[in-house]
Parts: C-alpha cells; sequence; structure tokens
C-alpha cells in the first residue's frame, strides 16, 4: 500500500506544477493510510533567515504565497539548518526545543516533521500534524518520510515556475516602458510606404505569410527586411511562438556552428553546460537568419538538412533533435552569382529561394521619403524632447534630394542626428546631412559657395561699414555703439575678436 502510494505521488508531482495540487493529493495520500492528519508545509527564507508558509491543505485548501510566518533569530536559523542537515524525520510537539519544532503552530499540538531538499540546499520543511496514539507515531513518520523526495520536487518546481512567472513579468515590464518610450504600440515596426513604394512587397509578404515555406529576402542593407520577417511571422500560424534573428556575419566562424545547433557538455574546451542552439530556441516558430551569404560550406550543408528533414545535432552529440522552425533568410549579396562562382550552394538556394521578395532601395521610392521621415522624426523628438518634431519643407526638400546609400537605416539615422543637433526641439536638417561620412549630391550642394558669407564675416563687414560712417569713433552719442544699439563695452570686446581695429578708421 506504501509503495502504491509513493508511485501515486511521484506521478502527480511530475503532472503537476502547482504546489497546491500536488500537496492536496499528498495529504489525502497520508491521511487515508493514518486515518489522521493535516499537512503543511514550511518553505526556508535563505535570504532573509525565516520560515514561511508555502501552502496548508486540507486545512484551508488555498495557498499562502509569501505569507510572513515566523522571523528566526541567527541562532534559530542556524540551529534549524543544520538539524535539516542530517535528514531526519522526527517526532515533535509545540513545546519541544528541538529545532524542526520552530515549523509547529504555538498551540500545543504535535507533529512530524522532516526536511525538504532542492540539491544539498535545504528549501522548506513538511509538517504533519496527527493525533497522540500508542504505536500510531512510529507508522505515521515511515509515511511522511517516503513522502519527503516528491514533496521536495514540489516546492522545487514551485519555487521555478514563479521565479519564471516573476522574470516574465519583469520582462513585460520592460518592454512596455521601451515601447512608451519609443512611441509605439507593439514591438511590430510600423510600415511606411505600404501602400506605395513598397506595395509590391506587401502583397507578396500576405501571400507567403499564411504558408510555412521559406522565404528569401533580397535587397541592399538597411531596407527594411528585419521589418519584413517579422511582418511575415506576424502573418503566420507560428505568430505565437518566437521570432528570433541570427546576424550569420556577427558570429565567429568557429562559433556558428555551435551557436546555430547547439553543443553538448564538454563536446570542447569552455563547453561547461549544454547549449540550445537558435534552433531549438526558435521551435515552433520563426528562426530569422540575416546574411546568410557568409555561412560557410559546411554549415550551409547542415542548414540544408534542417529544411529538408527539420532535424539538427548538437555539436558533441551522436543523437538527433527534432525542430520544428520556419527560415526567413535574408542578404545583400548576389547568392545566384555566389552559385556559380561555387562559394553558395546550389542545392542550398534553391531551398531557401522557394519565395524570394526583392526590397526595393530608397532611392527607387523618393516618393515615401516624406512619410518615412516625418515617422522617424516624431519618435525621435519623444526620445530626446518629450514632444514629436515636425519637418520643414526644406528639410523635405533635403532629404528627397540625397541619394540614400544606406536606404531606411540611414536616413533614420540621420533624423536622429538632426534631433540631437536640435537638442530635441529642433530638427538641424542640412548640419545633420552635412556631417562627415555622408556622401551624396545634397551633402556637396550644401558646401557655402565664395559668395555665401558665414555670420562672422557678416558681422565683420556690418561693424567695418559702421566705423566708416562714425570715423572710428566708438563710444558716445555719435559712436558706433549708439548706432548699433550694443555696450560699448561689448562691441569692444566683439571688435577684438574679429580682429577689427577702429584705428583703421579714424582717418576716413
Amino acid at each position: 500500500m506504501a509503495t502504491d502510494s509513493l508511485l501515486i505521488a511521484w506521478r502527480d508531482v511530475s503532472r503537476h506544477l502547482k504546489i497546491e495540487e500536488s500537496c492536496e493529493l499528498i495529504s489525502e495520500l497520508l491521511e487515508s493510510e493514518l486515518n489522521h492528519g493535516v499537512m503543511m508545509l514550511k518553505g526556508i527564507d535563505l535570504e532573509h533567515s525565516r520560515l514561511v508558509t508555502l501552502a496548508i491543505d486540507a486545512v484551508e485548501g488555498r495557498r499562502l504565497d509569501s505569507y510572513h510566518d515566523r522571523e528566526l533569530s541567527e541562532t534559530e536559523f542556524t540551529r534549524l539548518l543544520n538539524w535539516c542537515a542530517r535528514r531526519e524525520t522526527v517526532q515533535i510537539s509545540g513545546g519541544a526545543t528541538n529545532p524542526a519544532s520552530l515549523a509547529l503552530p504555538k498551540a500545543p499540538i504535535r507533529g512530524i516533521v522532516g526536511p525538504l531538499f532542492d540539491g544539498s540546499d535545504a528549501i522548506g520543511l513538511a509538517v504533519f500534524l496527527v493525533k497522540e496514539e500508542q504505536g500510531f507515531y512510529a507508522m505515521a513518520e515511515e509515511r511522511v518520510a517516503r513522502m519527503l523526495d516528491p514533496l521536495s520536487v514540489a516546492v522545487r518546481n514551485d519555487r521555478r515556475l514563479h521565479e519564471l512567472q516573476r522574470l516574465r513579468d519583469a520582462v513585460e515590464a520592460d518592454n512596455e516602458a521601451l515601447l512608451k518610450r519609443l512611441g509605439r504600440q507593439d514591438i511590430t515596426d510600423a510600415v511606411i510606404g505600404g501602400e506605395t513604394g513598397l506595395k509590391e512587397v506587401m502583397g507578396r509578404v500576405a501571400q507567403v505569410s499564411p504558408t510555412d515555406v521559406p522565404v528569401l529576402l533580397l535587397g541592399e542593407t538597411g531596407t527594411g527586411k528585419e521589418v519584413v520577417a517579422r511582418l511575415i511571422h506576424a502573418g503566420s500560424e507560428r505568430a505565437e511562438g518566437p521570432m528570433l534573428r541570427v546576424n550569420c556575419g556577427a558570429i565567429p566562424p568557429g562559433l556558428i556552428d555551435s551557436e546555430l545547433f547547439g553543443h553538448e557538455h564538454g563536446s570542447f574546451t569552455g563547453a561547461v553546460n549544454d547549449h540550445k542552439g537558435w534552433f531549438e530556441r526558435a521551435d515552433g516558430g520563426t528562426l530569422f537568419l540575416d546574411e546568410i551569404g557568409e555561412l560557410t560550406p559546411d554549415i550551409q550543408v547542415r542548414l540544408l538538412r534542417v529544411l529538408q528533414d527539420g532535424i539538427i545535432q548538437r555539436v558533441g552529440s551522436q543523437s538527433v533533435k527534432l525542430v520544428d522552425v520556419r527560415v526567413v533568410a535574408a542578404t545583400n549579396r548576389d547568392l545566384w552569382t555566389m552559385v556559380a562562382e561555387g562559394s553558395f550552394r546550389e542545392d542550398l538556394w534553391y531551398r531557401l529561394s522557394v519565395f524570394p521578395i526583392h526590397l526595393p532601395p530608397l532611392r527607387a521610392r523618393k516618393h515615401d521619403i516624406p512619410a518615412l521621415a516625418a515617422h522617424f522624426a516624431a519618435r525621435a523628438g519623444v526620445r530626446h524632447g518629450g514632444s514629436p518634431l515636425h519637418l520643414s519643407e526644406r528639410d523635405i526638400q533635403l532629404l528627397s534630394e540625397y541619394d540614400w546609400p544606406g536606404n531606411v537605416r540611414e536616413l533614420n539615422a540621420v533624423i536622429e542626428r538632426a534631433a540631437i543637433l536640435g537638442n530635441g526641439r529642433v530638427l538641424f536638417i542640412a548640419q545633420a546631412l552635412g556631417s562627415p561620412g555622408s556622401m551624396g549630391k545634397t551633402a556637396k550642394a550644401l558646401q557655402p559657395s565664395p559668395e555665401f558669407l558665414t555670420l562672422e564675416e557678416l558681422e565683420r563687414r556690418h561693424i567695418e561699414d559702421a566705423l566708416k560712417l562714425r570715423h572710428g569713433v566708438v563710444e558716445g552719442p555719435f559712436g558706433v555703439a549708439e548706432m548699433l544699439k550694443i555696450n560699448p563695452h561689448t562691441l569692444r570686446s566683439r571688435m577684438k575678436k574679429l580682429g577689427v581695429d577702429w584705428k583703421d578708421f579714424r582717418e576716413m
């Protein structure tokens, strides 16, 4: 009977993640065997040196999570941990001096207490309150001792479940805060030009998203391939699954096998733990392989196997794993030329290019620039100054005349730079476009012509003309300072900085 109960307890712990469900069944099993008893669990809070009630079954029937049960002195806490280390199940009463009695209610009551462990760390106490009968305790202690291992697993599962939930809540809170700062509603980037320059692209995205075939995104760098990849994922049946991005060109060649497919503990120097690769982490979702043309030939062979059979093999493992991953690949290179040169596998090309989508460069859809620039300006204004920024007609003209070799990514960078130069209050588009490193006819057009004077030169000529009229007189009712409505000391300081000497005009 006891063996059957233990098997039932283990099966239940493996089936249920919620500790209330496991505790309720184990409590019922003990009561049915002993015809009496109430079980409760006490957690040992190692960080704050206290006991907290994890759950009470068959009494309250509910969880008392983080219920502050009892603060322990340093001496009590040390004695309790030392007692737990002996891994004993003991009979105890409310008035006993055994450290385990700290887990009993203060009322005069008897019970059986056993420690619960997570590896070598004591994480709690199982308390079974019983009636006092001759010979009853020995049987009850044996039954409770049998249940300590499944109860320990139940508590470990419960702790991990709550930690995962805490981390998830923290990530969601961070995402909400980030989206709020960016002025966006969700993580999917806005698609500007979906009805104009990207109309054909959006049509192909709508066609391929509901399917499960691989997609190859082609186009220059900065054209928005990752945005399109996320749209494909969002429109598929995998939308609730993970969407992960891997830059194949950023992973060192010696690590790309491990990063994509994972590795086993001890498979190479430094492999101290098992490691899930990107394909395992994207299981049930979409994996966006950016810069696919950077993959080495041996990795191309393994990628082809994943696309054909859905099978991966970790580095150092003799077994294979099945994964359910949709691949969206992207490149700014001419893969077909690479196939002809022998640097990219032809069979992999055919697998990836089942449904190619070409993204046009920004210079081919310049009528989208005003809307794109307005979108980026609004976001940059909120980020740097707290309110959206707006572009003037001159700003739009300057942006439209530029060639944009970096495409949408470069446009976003220029708007960000313009907002920073304007301290988040205005946009300095001309200065942002004319910064070192920019290229194109607009940047050249912004260079001053010989006839276009600087402010300092204009100011110098203005002061010199005034000095000519006043014959070099700076102060007084007929001086230049009075004529220009400026303090004489300020004028002299300005003249000194500009290199203007009043003596040169005294004789005129």
